[in-house]
């Protein structure tokens, strides 16, 4: 099944975005706490996207897909035509330093890196794409 979301750079969108991927998953074989963190993952993409990509700019917009696979997984597939982000040039800070600095933030590239299977970013001319792969681990 393919989903699709689309909203406004503007961070007041992003609980829109949540409750849209909390509905998607309902349909899902995860746990509440898996969803969660699912959900969470999403959020921090688009909020870096929003705030860094399009700084705010709610002339500008974000598309969200998500495909769950079969009970085997589920891509999130969000995109943009902001700035570019180069995961090749992105030192992950240490936690230590955070919290030496007292950063209010920094964390959120970790936090999808730990939550997700697979990140892939890629771009062209005119579209920016970030994909989120999740495995569900079926008993």
């Amino acid at each position: 099944m393919k989903y699709k979301f689309t909203a406004s750079c503007s961070k007041n969108k992003l609980k829109s975005i949540r409750e849209f991927v909390e509905d998607v998953l309902r349909e899902c074989p995860l746990s509440e706490a898996e969803a969660h963190k699912l959900v969470l993952a999403v959020d921090e993409v688009c909020a870096n996207l929003m705030i860094h990509s399009n700084q705010c700019n709610p002339k500008e917009n974000l598309e969200l897909q998500i495909n769950i696979q079969n009970n085997k997984g589920i891509t999130f597939e969000i995109s943009d035509r902001g700035e570019a982000f180069n995961p090749n040039t992105y030192i992950a800070p240490s936690v230590q330093q955070i919290v030496k600095e007292k950063r209010k933030g920094g964390m959120g590239l970790l936090l999808v890196k730990h939550i997700m299977d697979d990140i892939e970013f890629c771009c062209n001319k005119d579209q920016n794409v970030c994909r989120l792969y999740k495995k569900f681990n079926l008993r």
